[in-house]
């Protein structure tokens, strides 16, 4: 019964969420007014066939990622998202586990910014969002699974990457990332996702494992909050990176600028456009 009562939920929010509400372009022929299921599985990472046997409830038992990636693309309120959680089987997450929900006053906030690189990770430093502007500068992060997704992990293993640092500036940016993580921990220590990550990074790497267990104090803020990227179409180009912290929701909404008229602002724009296209194609 609730597996029906899941997809039917789910059916229903599908047909209130408008295309221009999520970025999608309406077209001149469409029967209704809200979203496709394969405008909704597109914007939730899931096969079409799939959302089709969770709607018709013929699909049982959805993970938790996929309720929390359907709740983020039909952009519910917090109880909608619960709900979906109980129709799923699952426990709503509670105020002790890392949040990852988008609310619909951020989702407006990302709308106003849909020109400019912008990507969202939560307390962990895991990827929760980054749209087309941000992969068409930094590369396709919509291939990243697991662990791929966790910043700290990009960072201490060296994943390959366009920003452009001094070896001091990667060990200083490595040090300030696993200490901000090590705060997280402290303020969910009944996350068991977040002391899963933490194991698997020591796992993976000695740096990550001598950096959260040192006494030694991170450096301070990065004083210039500037960022050189290396994109392999227009060359490399120096931004602005500014952190916004969302206090309620745990989240860092980063974003990319660069002051106008300058070059470094002519080759963000040509970057944005190159990569947006191949992205496309």
């Amino acid at each position: 019964m609730e597996s029906w009562e899941f997809g039917r939920t789910v059916r229903r929010l599908r047909d209130r969420v408008t295309p221009e509400a999520v970025g999608v372009p309406a077209g001149r022929r469409r029967r209704a007014a809200g979203l496709r299921r394969e405008e909704l599985a597109g914007l939730a990472g899931i096969s079409a066939d799939y959302l089709t046997r969770l709607e018709q409830g013929r699909a049982t038992a959805p993970s938790a990622q996929v309720v929390e990636s359907l709740a983020r693309a039909l952009r519910v309120s917090v109880p909608e998202r619960d709900l979906l959680y109980r129709l799923a089987g699952h426990a709503a997450p509670g105020l002790d586990v890392v949040p990852t929900h988008l609310t619909p006053s951020v989702h407006r906030l990302l709308d106003r910014l849909a020109n400019t690189p912008v990507v969202v990770y939560d307390a962990s430093w895991t990827l929760v969002l980054a749209n087309a502007p941000y992969d068409a500068l930094m590369g396709d992060t919509t291939t990243w699974h697991g662990i791929e997704r966790n910043a700290v992990w990009r960072n201490v293993t060296r994943a390959r990457a366009r920003v452009v640092h001094t070896p001091q500036e990667q060990a200083d940016h490595e040090a300030r990332l696993v200490a901000d993580l090590r705060l997280t921990a402290s303020r969910y220590p009944a996350d068991r996702a977040l002391r899963r990550l933490v194991g698997e990074l020591k796992e993976a790497s000695p740096r990550f494992a001598d950096l959260w267990d040192s006494d030694v104090p991170p450096p301070p803020p990065d004083p210039s909050r500037r960022k050189v990227v290396d994109h392999p179409a227009v060359g490399r180009l120096t931004l602005d990176c500014d952190t916004l912290v969302v206090a309620l929701d745990d989240l860092r909404i980063t974003v990319y600028t660069a002051e106008p008229g300058t070059e470094d602002a002519e080759r963000l724009a040509l970057a944005v456009v190159i990569g947006t296209q191949a992205l496309i194609r």
